[in-house]
């Protein structure tokens, strides 16, 4: 009695199970929503986003400057005669304006 052996589906089918989930696996840890990608443009956004609120930051300090120069308790005349010129449009009699 002589069995002939014919090769079995049901390795292939395991193996070609085993490698779409090691596929599937593999292409979400590089480009899904918590991969590798992702995590580069997070970082990338992170850095723009603290050099933004460094710029703004500064911003508020420079404006906290000028207000606390034109309090009541602290009075920067130079600064109040710059304000005078530039939104009122003061002259002084000694200044020629050229337009």
């Amino acid at each position: 009695m002589t069995r002939s052996t014919r090769p079995g589906f049901g390795g292939f089918i395991f193996f070609a199970l085993a490698f779409s989930l090691g596929a599937y696996f593999t292409f979400a840890a590089v480009q899904g929503d918590y991969g590798v990608f992702r995590r580069v443009e997070i970082s990338a956004e992170e850095m723009t986003l603290r050099r933004e609120l460094a710029e703004i930051k500064a911003q508020i300090t420079e404006v906290e400057n000028l207000t606390h120069r034109l309090s009541d308790n602290y009075l920067d005349l130079d600064l109040l005669d710059q304000q005078a010129r530039s939104v009122l449009g003061y002259l002084r009699t000694d200044e020629i304006v050229i337009r």
